[in-house]
């Protein structure tokens, strides 16, 4: 390679490493996209050796790397890991209303979601939510287009990405525990439980939905 391109690829390694995807859509790594494209077989030969594979999706326009160990993930907090997992329904959900380029969301949206989940019974506090969005960000998940992340009508981008860092069937997994949540919650209602005993019910089910491992999102497989 020429100079100019070994210090193209140091520096793209080096984003991929510590971003986990690169977004066509997205104007800060499009450059990038194009850049690991034209280069491929190197970087493919290179990552290789250190146990890493690069997944490309051209229909998303997504790069992933995925590390073939297991090593390398970001463990998410039990609340970050709720509101990627509403980011990806609400893309979903905007896709099929609008079948528009850029999917588009507010924190309105992202709370109205997570209240109609009835996982608790208020809204995500805005520190919460504003930590869990620029983490998202860091990782080339979503854009964050309005400075001031406490207000309802602040905007987001969803980027394709979250295709592949949340997939259908981590999704379904969350329904079906939302549901064994909800008959839970009945049965105690049936026999008058006390309110402590619906606490313990919703506190079993938010274990049973920390995600595991593979629900990472830093440089390695976020199946």
């Amino acid at each position: 390679m020429l100079q100019k391109d070994k210090d193209e690829f140091r520096r793209v390694c080096n984003k991929l490493m510590s971003t986990c995807f690169i977004v066509k859509r997205n104007e800060a790594t499009r450059a990038d996209y194009y850049f690991i494209l034209r280069m491929k077989p190197v970087f493919e030969r290179y990552l290789d050796v250190l146990g890493y594979s690069l997944e490309i999706n051209e229909d998303y326009g997504v790069i992933q790397l995925v590390n073939r160990e297991n090593y390398n993930h970001l463990n998410l907090r039990l609340n970050d890991s709720i509101i990627l997992l509403i980011l990806r329904i609400l893309y979903d959900e905007k896709k099929r209303e609008l079948s528009l380029t850029d999917v588009v969301v507010n924190l309105g949206d992202i709370q109205e979601k997570f209240l109609s989940l009835k996982i608790r019974e208020k809204q995500i506090d805005k520190t919460t939510m504003g930590n869990a969005l620029r983490l998202f960000k860091r990782y080339n998940l979503i854009e964050i287009l309005d400075r001031e992340l406490n207000q309802e009508d602040s905007r987001i981008i969803i980027y394709d990405s979250i295709l592949m860092a949340i997939r259908v069937e981590d999704i379904r997994r969350v329904y079906e525990l939302l549901e064994k949540y909800r008959d839970r919650k009945q049965e105690e209602l049936s026999v008058k439980l006390t309110g402590n005993g619906t606490d313990a019910a919703r506190e079993l089910f938010l274990n049973e939905a920390k995600p595991e491992k593979n629900t990472s999102v830093r440089g390695g497989n976020n199946r």
